[in-house]
């Protein structure tokens, strides 16, 4: 049977050179794939910023609805000294606190920083509450822009 075992050399052989890909099928395909990157990475880096946006708002929203719930225990809205820190733990002197009002710690905002309060001079009847945005800095655009929650009053 040598006849047999010389067809299947050339057949493994052909087979051999057959696999693999060339070096232009491998660059279309590089070219092709970064084609795609280049379109797809600005638009998914924009749904990021945005969800961190729409995670900041969600947070404010829960903090002021913490903040309104104290004011109806307490008669007024924390001090500027206890903070947010005052829906979690009682503060010295409120013998009305029935919190905590909030699950846990005081979150930070998407950007690892705190939420800045203040309380307004009238103390019982404002606020004010906002996360300063990507940038940390006061004003900006978009992803930099700050944001407030929408019951705060100045």
């Amino acid at each position: 049977m040598p006849w047999y075992s010389e067809t299947k050399a050339k057949n493994s052989r052909r087979a051999c050179r057959q696999q693999g890909f060339t070096l232009i099928e491998l660059l279309v395909v590089m070219a092709i794939l970064s084609l795609i990157i280049g379109l797809v990475t600005p638009t998914v880096i924009g749904y990021l910023s945005r969800a961190k946006t729409d995670v900041t708002r969600i947070q404010l929203d829960s903090l002021a609805t913490a903040l309104d719930l104290y004011q109806l225990d307490v008669g007024h809205y924390p001090r500027q000294a206890d903070g947010l820190a005052a829906l979690t733990t009682r503060p010295g002197g409120e013998e009305f606190w029935k919190g905590p009002y909030l699950k846990g710690a005081v979150p930070l905002d998407p950007w690892n920083r705190p939420y800045l309060y203040k309380r307004s001079d009238r103390g019982a009847s404002g606020y004010s509450l906002q996360s300063l945005g990507a940038d940390g800095k006061a004003g900006g655009e978009g992803e930099d822009a700050d944001i407030a929650a929408p019951s705060s009053t100045p």
